[in-house]
């Protein structure tokens, strides 16, 4: 029986990475520059033997828990342990058995020359975060697959491991990082893929990845050579794809954090180029009414968010409470002015707000129908 070629997309994968953790391979990496004060303390075969595109550890905040999809031999992860510090903590996934033993064996002495011991290391696929593949290979080991029946109880046996020994939890991670891996995922999974980096991320959490994304699409002979596939090359999605891709997961406020203007390689015609996307989760729930108005700033006439309502320069508009929470936060915040009512609503008293449309809220709305002050001088910090 011939494999399948999602299975073959995959072996490819795992056996040029497996040979690239023993000998550098200059093809399956993108000119990085990393921050050499966290680099001292990593020793230089780590450093060697990790393969990117981009550094997404230089977005992270001191004390956060960070998932590294893809984490190789553990540059990134090591790097982000330093920037979490002792009371953030980093978890790298990989599926690969040689990537994962140099991780493992240079921890101990990067949590030496840091101080602190806040990285682990487990085995599993990115777009199945759920499933522990060390168990896995355990149950396997015990019950070894000889037939059909065999094959089939292979799939209850990972079924019940993501339930009861789940290797991800959901709502569990503050950042998820990638660096040049969600690309090596086979097209059909990766839906999935972006759907698990959601569901395990906390709500106000958020998602930054580096990543290979190409100017067109790519044709289906350049899709199916598994060389390509394998150098970062043939899975990528386009710009386009790569965004929309965390639109459709459930993110909101996506944006280009880096985009590089010249092309990493190029391939009969088709530009393949460096991208990091930044994407926040924490727009779902109810939307509820509490008479809050923003004021977009410019410098766009209008500008249309994820959830679309259309936001029109210098208009007062009707939000609902948690679109306003939303615009007060990263990455929105400063580019509105929040505005409160004169008396606030209480939430038990908050009625449903239509979020599919974008009214316009009055001032008297905000002010009380009622108000009728007349101040001439408002004190010292008013101008």
């Amino acid at each position: 029986m011939s494999s399948s070629p999602s299975l073959q997309t995959e072996s490819a994968v795992k056996e040029r990475y497996a040979a690239a953790s023993q000998e550098v391979e200059p093809l399956l990496c993108c000119p990085v520059d990393y921050d050499p004060k966290y680099l001292k303390a990593i020793p230089q075969e780590v450093i060697e033997r990790d393969y990117g595109c981009g550094d997404p550890s230089q977005y992270l905040l001191p004390g956060e828990t960070v998932l590294d999809l893809g984490s190789g031999t553990g540059k990134i992860c090591f790097i982000a342990s330093q920037v979490v510090g002792p009371e953030g903590k980093v978890i790298g996934v990989d599926m690969t058995d040689d990537m994962l033993e140099v991780a493992n064996r240079y921890a101990p002495e990067v949590a030496k020359n840091i101080g602190h011991a806040n990285v682990e290391f487990r085995k599993g696929r990115i777009q199945d975060l759920a499933l522990d593949l060390d168990l896995l290979d355990k149950k396997l080991s015990e019950n070894p697959v000889n037939d059909i029946e065999g094959y089939l109880a292979v799939e209850n046996i990972a079924k019940e491991l993501r339930s009861s020994a789940t290797l991800i939890e959901s709502d569990s991670i503050d950042v998820v990082v990638s660096n040049c891996v969600l690309n090596l995922v086979e097209s059909d999974q990766k839906k999935q893929l972006f759907e698990e980096i959601f569901r395990v991320l906390k709500n106000g959490g958020r998602a930054v990845i580096s990543d290979i994304v190409s100017d067109e699409p790519i044709p289906q002979h350049l899709a199916d050579d598994a060389d390509l596939w394998s150098g970062c090359i043939s899975g990528s999605l386009t710009e386009t794809e790569f965004m929309t891709a965390f639109e459709d997961a459930g993110f909101y406020g996506i944006e280009f954090l880096k985009f590089e203007s010249q092309p990493w390689q190029t391939h009969e015609g088709i530009e393949f180029r460096s991208v990091t996307v930044q994407a926040f989760k924490g727009k779902q729930g109810p939307c509820m009414d509490r008479n809050q108005a923003v004021v977009y700033k410019g410098p766009f006439k209008s500008v249309l968010d994820d959830d679309g309502h259309r936001l029109d320069r210098g208009i007062r508009t009707a939000v609902c409470e948690k679109t306003f929470k939303l615009y007060s936060e990263a990455p929105y915040a400063g580019s509105f002015e929040l505005i409160e009512p004169l008396e606030e609503v209480p939430a038990d008293q908050a009625k449903p707000f239509d979020c599919r449309n974008s009214p316009i809220r009055q001032p008297s709305e905000t002010k009380g129908q009622d108000y009728r002050e007349t101040i001439t001088d408002c004190g010292p910090d008013c101008c």
